[in-house]
């Protein structure tokens, strides 16, 4: 280890924004304050944790679409008092019958589309998750779980600042097909923060889904209208598709980090790297390298690599993998790879990875958590991929239908290649660290492969360094490789931290991009600590974002 390690003062950035949200009886975070509003009362109203995830997650789709809606995908952890364990749903789609490499190979493409109707080529599975999760937790009523987001789509909100930065920016992409163009561009002009923004087809989407639950979506008159609209213009999906789409539930990987035990979704998401960063770090005395030092960020950088290696070579639809997940994530992996980190370069094992087969960049996300008064706790992320998906709405249903599909590769022998009826990789994760058998932290960010380190991030400030966990979200990020557009192989750092510790960083090899403090690149992160022996529980939202914490 570097005798000469250049340290800075965390204690410099131990003050935030804003304090955490304590309180006793129940607890909510989510990356929008309207949708977080919402979560808060069906608990109040005598909701399941779950029940609040749904409620915050269908806002969402009206508040935030370009991240969420229902045309996407879905993850969740869930915890119960009654059961005592940890459960997973798999809420993503499957690629249709009729979606080949050939097809696209045939038609003169060398990769997918990223916009338009092929690229919307995997089931939306956000619909049937609710309906899973609701019908083996939920107590409230389905149909009241969806009164807030149809309010905000039949009679309007005010555009978030997050939201309106992102019209003008995708506007190329809004006005790609008349019905998308048609919501968010209505009569040529831009949607400003402030404007009341009102969506009728999506509301009218949103009663049918209350009323009918998820036939309507995957067999009935909102399925008719997703088929009709891809056919006219050229889209892969079909009737059968929908029909035949079910969400899977599975047990979740589990690994453990200090004493604590970790939980993340099985592939196809790349839950597997982040229990793999922890394993690393996990041989290393953090306290010892200290909050903001250029060995802290060195470490880091280097345990991140390490992880993608393994994930980028063998994660994809589970079905698909040559290697077991739990193979993957075996402590004594996460022990050799510690031993290839030098901490005054960069290893020379990681320019193996440079030889890898090359995942594309990754986007955005939506990421909500919640804490009932019985304890029960449900972590989630739902996602449409791209900043607006794949900028393609069906005729009628006011939702954008996700591009996911556009990560499948059209290389045979890429790990992700694409194949009918297979499942994608994925980069959304939602978290959970146990302890003593009970939810210690709910956590989870946006972010494309930001997501594992801001959950490291998260973890170590948490749990090494006894940040609270408004302290957790807001201390400095990083990003080593790409993210929510960006498409540089940088070690991205906030501006934040000191010059010092990035031109060290830069010394030993790091490929160091100082960026803006508080950007977007860095994911909108949400948290819950559940603090057993005070009895106390406390919600923390990114500052990057336009979310709130809110306990009671």
């Amino acid at each position: 280890m570097d005798n000469n390690n250049v340290t800075g003062a965390a204690t410099e950035f131990l003050s935030t924004h804003r304090p955490p949200a304590f309180g006793t009886t129940g607890a909510v975070a989510s990356p929008h304050y309207l949708a977080t509003q919402a979560g808060q009362e069906i608990l109040k109203d005598g909701g399941h944790a779950v029940d609040a995830a749904i409620g915050m997650n269908a806002v969402l789709c009206v508040v935030y679409p370009h991240m969420a809606g229902l045309g996407g995908d879905l993850f969740s952890l869930i915890w119960t008092n009654k059961n005592g364990k940890v459960d997973a749903i798999n809420g993503s789609g499957k690629s249709g019958e009729n979606v080949t490499i050939d097809y696209y190979r045939n038609n003169g493409h060398e990769e997918i589309p990223e916009r338009g109707p092929l690229a919307a080529n995997t089931v939306p599975g956000t619909v049937h998750a609710w309906w899973e999760i609701h019908q083996k937790y939920g107590k409230k009523e389905w149909e009241s779980l969806f009164k807030y987001a149809i309010h905000y789509a039949e009679q309007g909100f005010p555009v978030s600042q997050k939201f309106s930065d992102f019209i003008p920016e995708k506007k190329d992409v809004l006005e790609l097909h008349e019905e998308t163009k048609k919501i968010f561009m209505k009569d040529g002009n831009i949607l400003k923060e402030g404007d009341l923004f009102v969506q009728s087809d999506l509301a009218r989407s949103l009663k049918l889904i209350a009323s009918e639950g998820p036939s309507v979506f995957y067999s009935g008159e909102i399925a008719e209208k997703i088929i009709s609209s891809l056919e006219k213009h050229g889209g892969l999906l079909t009737k059968n598709d929908l029909n035949n789409h079910k969400s899977e539930w599975q047990e979740p990987l589990q690994s453990s980090y200090r004493g604590y035990d970790v939980f993340q979704i099985r592939p196809n998401t790349q839950g597997l790297a982040s229990l793999i960063i922890l394993n690393i770090l996990d041989e290393f005395n953090l306290k010892e390298l200290g909050d903001n030092t250029a060995d802290y960020y060195h470490l880091m950088a280097e345990a991140t690599k390490l992880a993608f290696l393994y994930r980028d070579e063998w994660v994809t639809d589970e079905n698909y993998m040559e290697r077991e997940p739990e193979e993957l994530i075996a402590k004594e992996i996460g022990k050799e790879l510690a031993k290839q980190i030098q901490f005054d370069r960069v290893s020379p094992a990681l320019e193996r990875q440079k030889s890898l087969p090359l995942f594309k960049e990754n986007k955005d996300t939506t990421y909500m958590c919640a804490v009932d008064e019985e304890g029960n706790a449900c972590s989630l992320i739902q996602s449409i991929y791209h900043e607006f998906g794949s900028g393609f709405v069906p005729e009628g249903t006011g939702f954008i239908l996700q591009n996911r599909g556009s990560f499948f590769e059209l290389d045979p022998e890429h790990p992700n290649a694409l194949a009918p009826g297979k499942k994608t990789f994925h980069t959304i994760i939602p978290a959970m660290m146990l302890k003593d058998g009970k939810p210690f932290m709910l956590y989870g960010s946006m972010g494309g492969e930001g997501q594992p380190q801001t959950q490291a991030a998260i973890a170590t400030r948490v749990v090494d360094f006894g940040y609270n966990i408004q302290q957790a979200i807001e201390a400095p990020r990083w990003l080593h490789g790409k993210t929510w557009g960006e498409e540089s192989k940088t070690f991205k750092l906030e501006s934040r931290i000191s010059k010092d510790i990035t031109d060290e960083l830069d010394k030993r090899g790091q490929l160091v991009e100082r960026v803006e403090n508080w950007t977007g690149t860095m994911g909108h992160a949400q948290g819950i600590i559940i603090d057993r022996e005070r009895g106390v529980l406390s919600a923390g939202a990114d500052p990057r974002g336009d979310g709130i914490g809110l306990s009671w």
